[in-house]
C-alpha cells in the first residue's frame, strides 16, 4: 500500500509499504519533514522530470556500513598514503551537490532525482546543520589548480549519517571520501552509515543488510 501525504507532519508505519520500500507520496520537502523522515528511516527519492510529488520509501531490509568495519582495500590504501588528494569536510556543501546532480551526465537521464527541489532543500539543511558534505580536492599545486574533484553529501541526524549521493570526476575519489567519512565518524562513535540500496562499490567496501528494527535501534541508541 502506498500513502498520500497531506500537509500534516507525519508518516505511516513502513511496514505496510510496498516491496520495494515505497510507502508514501507527497507532502512536501521542508525541513521538519525530512527530519521527521529521516528520523523514522525514510528518504525521498522520485524522478523530478516526470513526477510532481515526492515519492518517501523506507526499506525494511537496510543497506549500511558500520564504520568500524569500513573495508579500504590494498590499492586504495596505497592511494592514501600517497596523499594525492586533499580531503575536507563541509568546505563546499554546494559544489558536491550540485557535482551529485549532474556528474556523468545524471540530470540528463529521464529517472534523474537530484533536481532543484532537493538541491534547496538539502541545502537548507545543511545551513542549519543536518547535512554535511566531504570533498576530495586536486591539490592547489597541480597545474589545473586546486578544484574539486569529487565527494559525497548526506543527512546528519543523532550519531548516523544518511548518504544521499556521491560523485569522482577522478578514480576514487568517492571511495576515499567515504572511508574518510567513516573514519571521522569511527572516532566520535558514529553508529552508522545508511547506503539506502546496496550497491557493487558498498558491497566492496563492507556494506551489509540489517533489518529495520536493528536499523532504529541503533539510529536511537545514546
Amino acid at each position: 500500500m502506498v500513502w498520500q501525504l497531506d500537509e500534516e507532519l507525519w508518516f505511516p508505519n513502513p511496514r505496510w509499504g510496498e516491496d520495494d520500500g515505497l510507502v508514501a507520496i507527497g507532502g512536501d520537502l521542508s525541513t521538519e519533514r525530512l527530519v521527521l523522515a529521516y528520523s523514522n528511516g525514510f528518504f525521498p527519492w522520485y524522478a523530478y522530470q516526470m513526477e510532481a510529488e515526492p515519492h518517501w520509501y523506507c526499506p525494511l531490509n537496510r543497506y549500511v556500513i558500520f564504520p568500524a568495519e569500513i573495508h579500504v582495500s590494498h590499492s586504495m590504501k596505497q592511494l592514501l598514503k600517497q596523499h594525492k588528494y586533499e580531503v575536507t569536510v563541509n568546505e563546499d556543501f554546494e559544489g558536491v551537490i550540485n557535482g551529485c546532480s549532474v556528474a556523468q551526465g545524471r540530470n540528463e537521464e529521464s529517472g534523474a532525482w537530484l533536481g532543484p527541489a532537493i538541491i534547496e532543500a538539502f541545502t537548507r539543511l545543511h545551513r542549519l546543520g543536518y547535512a554535511a558534505s566531504v570533498e576530495v580536492w586536486q591539490p592547489a599545486n597541480t597545474p589545473e589548480g586546486r578544484r574539486l574533484v569529487g565527494g559525497l553529501y548526506g543527512v546528519t541526524l543523532k550519531k548516523a549519517f544518511f548518504g544521499e549521493s556521491m560523485f569522482s570526476l577522478v578514480p576514487n575519489a568517492s571511495k576515499l571520501a567515504l572511508i574518510h567519512l567513516a573514519k571521522a565518524m569511527e572516532q566520535i562513535g558514529g553508529h552508522f552509515i545508511d547506503c539506502q540500496f546496496e550497491t557493487p562499490l558498498f558491497a566492496s567496501m563492507g556494506g551489509r543488510f540489517i533489518s529495520y528494527e536493528e536499523y532504529m535501534k541503533s539510529l536511537h541508541q545514546q
